[in-house]
């Protein structure tokens, strides 16, 4: 006998939740209306939704957080992401109003948290209908309620799983909250202080130092205290799981109301140098960890302060008379290395015919710290001025090694104005600075295989500027393990190794292999 045909399964038809005493029906009002045009409108915007669910709470978290820009472009962010209820679209914040208007798509649903935004609101809504699908997928990983697991059975003590073996082999990455990847919102034109604020942030040198209560707040009393401001943002960043923006207010503040001088740039509202900030900032927290005097451009300052054991190194310059043969060493503390552009451009320039050529790392380094140049100084021993050649080399190399490429030219005369040097430097990911100290002036410094170890840095994070010079925008590259994270502000996003060696960078920070 042959068997029955299966008769098809009748579409189901959902309900919204029944009214319950003291809570709305609805989340919004334009809720309301969606469930109200018809029953198929009601069962594709709740099926569409069990999707989505499925999608971010049953997959890697990769794929809810990866949108295609309006540009066509594919990123891949740390901040939510919206998944739209009406079409099987992922977008970004600023493209969700765009989709909307062009769509008249209104309801969106965060990668983060599964929660509904509608866009009419601008808001979160919080629906009894949608809620409940969203608990009961968290809690149970299914829809169903006939599997909803008693509340014994979901927190019961398992032996096997407490034992230290097993946790040890379970033990997986930790989540983001712990890896300090959140963006800083622009409190008006204050990129340039975001980009070396996020540089800070992921310092294992600094993270280590202010994560271990290197500055206690609790007993200081500096009004305005900027160390303070860093270590509430350490805090914020690693000790919370947040991925949305945060803002420096306490850090803003410290700057504004100071009385030094120096900061009076950083508190308009205009666009400003992020080494300057830098500059000011590093200062700052010497000052207030450190024996409070100011660093002297030239000397030889020695501190036990964090920012001196994590940035400051030493250089050394030697005059050689032309005359006598007489040496003269000079010796002064650096916070970081300034490598001219203009003038090693012109050279390849003019070698290249005029045509504009990339530049090496490696190449600035050799103008500053391997040729030696021509000057006149007054020797001591001839006690008179003569004909003399300087070269500088590091003596001391920090932990943290920062480099700004000089891309912005100031030209003085009677048309004084500032120009941009874009042309590309080519940097490494890792970096050996054995050439460039005095150390490798020594014979078996080539043969000195854990001397040149101890010389070897690693790229930690990466500044650039783009844009025109008084109208351009500061973004920056961040490493966190072996991944690379772009950050826009309060955007982050993953990044590849190809668009940061790729970026014309303007600050370059490195770190000591053995600290990496």
């Amino acid at each position: 006998m042959a068997a029955r045909p299966a008769t098809p399964a009748s579409p189901k038809n959902f309900k919204v939740q029944p009214p319950q005493p003291g809570q709305p029906v609805y989340g919004c009002e334009h809720l309301q209306r969606l469930f109200n045009q018809d029953q198929a409108t009601t069962n594709t915007s709740i099926q569409h939704y069990k999707s989505i669910l499925r999608s971010i709470l049953d997959t890697t978290p990769i794929l809810p957080q990866t949108a295609k820009l309006s540009e066509g472009q594919i990123v891949t962010s740390l901040t939510p992401t919206y998944l739209c209820l009406q079409c099987p679209v992922t977008l970004t914040e600023d493209d969700r109003t765009k989709h909307g208007n062009k769509k008249s798509h209104r309801f969106y649903v965060d990668s983060r948290s599964g929660a509904l935004y509608c866009q009419m609101c601008d808001d979160i809504v919080w629906d009894p209908t949608f809620e409940d699908l969203r608990l009961k997928k968290v809690g149970t990983g299914t829809f169903s309620a006939g599997r909803k697991r008693k509340h014994d059975e979901l927190f019961a003590s398992d032996p096997l799983k407490e034992s230290p073996q097993y946790i040890s082999t379970n033990t997986t990455v930790a989540s983001c909250k712990a890896n300090g990847l959140r963006g800083i919102y622009n409190a008006g034109a204050t990129c340039y202080q975001n980009v070396v604020l996020q540089s800070f942030l992921h310092n294992p040198v600094l993270r280590n130092f202010y994560l271990s209560d290197g500055h206690q707040s609790i007993n200081c009393d500096t009004q305005h205290c900027l160390s303070c401001a860093m270590d509430d943002m350490f805090q914020d960043f690693y000790a919370v799981e947040n991925t949305n923006g945060y803002t420096a207010a306490n850090i803003l503040s410290g700057f504004w109301i100071s009385e030094k001088k120096a900061f009076e740039n950083l508190v308009t509202t205009k666009e400003q140098d992020a080494h300057e900030f830098f500059q000011f900032l590093a200062e700052e927290l010497h000052e207030r960890n450190g024996d409070g005097k100011k660093p002297e451009i030239g000397s030889e300052h020695s501190c036990d302060c964090i920012i001196h054991q994590t940035f400051y190194g030493k250089l050394q310059s030697t005059t050689t008379c032309q005359h006598c043969g007489g040496v003269t060493n000079q010796v002064q503390s650096f916070l970081d290395l300034s490598l001219p552009l203009e003038n090693l451009a012109q050279k390849k320039g003019k070698k290249g015919g005029g045509k504009a050529h990339t530049m090496t790392l490696q190449e600035c380094l050799d103008e500053e710290y391997i040729k030696s140049d021509k000057c006149e100084y007054r020797c001591h021993n001839c006690n008179s001025m003569q004909q003399a050649r300087r070269q500088t080399m590091i003596k001391r190399l920090p932990n943290v090694l920062a480099i700004q490429m000089k891309r912005f030219e100031y030209k003085q005369g009677r048309n004084e104005r500032a120009a941009k040097i874009d042309t590309p430097v080519h940097f490494p990911l890792q970096l050996n600075m054995l050439p460039y100290t005095n150390r490798a002036r020594t014979q078996d410094a080539k043969d000195n295989y854990e001397l040149a170890r101890s010389c070897t840095y690693d790229l930690l994070s990466v500044v650039v500027h783009v844009g025109e010079i008084d109208t351009g925008h500061y973004v920056s590259y961040c490493r966190v393990g072996d991944q690379w994270f772009a950050f826009n502000d309060h955007k982050v996003e993953l990044a590849a190794k190809s668009d940061v060696l790729g970026a014309r960078a303007y600050l370059l920070f490195y770190i000591i292999r053995s600290l990496a």
